[in-house]
């Protein structure tokens, strides 16, 4: 189901004309680069943090940031929510149900260990 029917502003349209001028590691890149800009983003969350590099994206007051990282800064501001979120988003996966210890794993091997080590002495 697509984002923006759930947050309106969600989707970001006519970022086209941005992505010709943009210079990032990966060519490839550029179009989430030109939508970020034109969406007046704060970050770019991403795991490929080398092909977004700090410096460009700091040109137009922009931070990469790892999803761990950003997940860490969620939990800091809201630990309740955040923690409610993971634990319905657990439980939700009926097809396929996972254990609370299933789950962080899953988290770990995305890349999120920091978060995990938060997460596992509140889930359980």
């Amino acid at each position: 189901m697509p984002m923006d029917l759930h947050a309106a502003d969600a989707l970001v349209t006519g970022y086209e004309d941005l992505i010709e001028d943009l210079r990032l590691p990966d060519p490839d890149d550029r179009h989430v680069l030109a939508a970020a800009i034109r969406g007046r983003a704060d970050l770019i969350v991403t795991t490929n943090l080398r092909d977004f590099p700090a410096n460009v994206l700091g040109q137009f007051g922009i931070e990469p940031q790892h999803p761990d990282e950003f997940v860490l800064s969620l939990l800091d501001l809201a630990p309740d929510l955040v923690t409610g979120a993971a634990r319905d988003h657990r439980e939700s996966l009926k097809n396929s149900p996972v254990t609370i210890e299933q789950y962080l794993e899953t988290l770990a091997i995305q890349g999120l260990t920091r978060t995990v080590r938060v997460l596992r002495g509140d889930m359980s």
